[in-house]
């Protein structure tokens, strides 16, 4: 295709955008309506009962929080005791990308060898056994919570084999299964997966489903599982900053998300994206740094091309490879457009 000068197109992450035109539309229908602040309006409740719902999971607390860093952060510091840190993958956000706000808050990171961004059943179960048999242990963080993120950081998916695994070691130690579902829609819309959101929901104690990332302005709902919501659970949300006085806005978008299936309709579309953008550099003779099945594409590029490319196509640093090459991430959305996979298509 002829391409304009100085046309740039964008792949930098998943929230390059505002927020899907659906749920722009009920923000605005919903602007002028008077309505109780902190998330007691009928929207937050309406929003939470469809979420119940697409859960099959009839006795599950909804909650609506700020951002993603906020909900990792608080969930994890109100179900933990304070003398308790949680496991997690080395590569996992909580792990590298969330500037210590585990730590900030007094509970450390127990971090796991991390194959493609997954903990391993096996790597966990020996993780907790060796805790138990130091005969110091008691000088030491107990692990009081697994973490991991579905899909991971690396755009991989854990099966239904291996979460169930996960969830029955996590049950034999009597600590929660916590699920970072920031990218939920984009996991569970791809055809790898073999997990629903109900299957998800059965075999953890707690996750979320992120907003922000899949068609929301901002916001996460976070939903507890087995009716394990911690004691005061909203005035420590408040303490920490996340909780909104006007938490309309959140109900308002996750009851748009939650209503004739746009959550995973706009979710499926990224994929899409990603399946074409993963053809075009195929067809172009690149190589992947590992194969993601989610919207996040990981492209190893020589330098000298990711300087030249920079001048037109947003994407991410994601490591080195070596002297003379670079990983990067390139990543689709709700908002990607066919025609942006074109102009990236010109350029490379």
């Amino acid at each position: 295709m002829a391409v304009t000068e100085n046309e740039k197109v964008y792949f930098d992450s998943d929230y390059i955008a505002g927020a899907h035109p659906k749920v722009l539309a009920r923000l605005a229908e919903t602007n002028l309506e008077p309505l109780a602040g902190y998330g007691c309006d009928h929207y937050c409740d309406e929003a939470a009962d469809k979420i119940r719902t697409a859960c099959a999971c009839p006795e599950a607390e909804v909650c609506f929080l700020t951002g993603g860093t906020q909900t990792n952060q608080i969930v994890i510091s109100t179900m933990l005791a304070e003398y308790e840190g949680v496991v997690a993958a080395g590569t996992g956000h909580v792990s590298v990308h969330e500037a210590g706000a585990i730590e900030y808050t007094g509970h450390k990171v127990l971090e796991l060898p991390a194959k493609d961004g997954k903990i391993e059943a096996g790597e966990l179960r020996d993780f907790l056994e060796n805790f138990y048999a130091d005969g110091n242990h008691e000088h030491m963080v107990y692990p009081g919570m697994v973490y991991i993120s579905y899909p991971t950081e690396y755009g991989t998916l854990y099966s239904k084999q291996e979460l169930a695994e996960i969830s029955r070691i996590c049950g034999r130690y009597k600590i929660p299964l916590f699920i970072d579902g920031a990218r939920l829609g984009y996991g569970l819309a791809s055809k790898e997966a073999d997990l629903t959101l109900p299957e998800l929901a059965a075999l953890c104690d707690v996750f979320y489903i992120g907003g922000t990332k899949v068609g929301a302005l901002c916001g996460e709902a976070v939903v507890f599982t087995k009716n394990n919501m911690p004691k005061y659970f909203i005035t420590q949300v408040k303490q920490h900053g996340a909780l909104l006085a006007k938490g309309r806005l959140l109900g308002v978008q996750f009851d748009a998300l939650f209503t004739d299936g746009l959550y995973m309709e706009i979710s499926r579309h990224a994929i899409k994206m990603a399946e074409l953008l993963k053809r075009i550099f195929r067809e172009k003779g690149y190589e992947f740094f590992l194969e993601s099945p989610t919207n996040q594409q990981f492209v190893i590029l020589e330098n000298q091309k990711m300087k030249e490319l920079s001048q037109h196509v947003g994407f991410s640093f994601w490591e080195k490879y070596d002297e003379k090459h670079t990983v990067v991430r390139f990543a689709t959305s709700w908002s990607t457009r066919a025609e942006d996979l074109e102009v990236l298509q010109a350029y490379l």
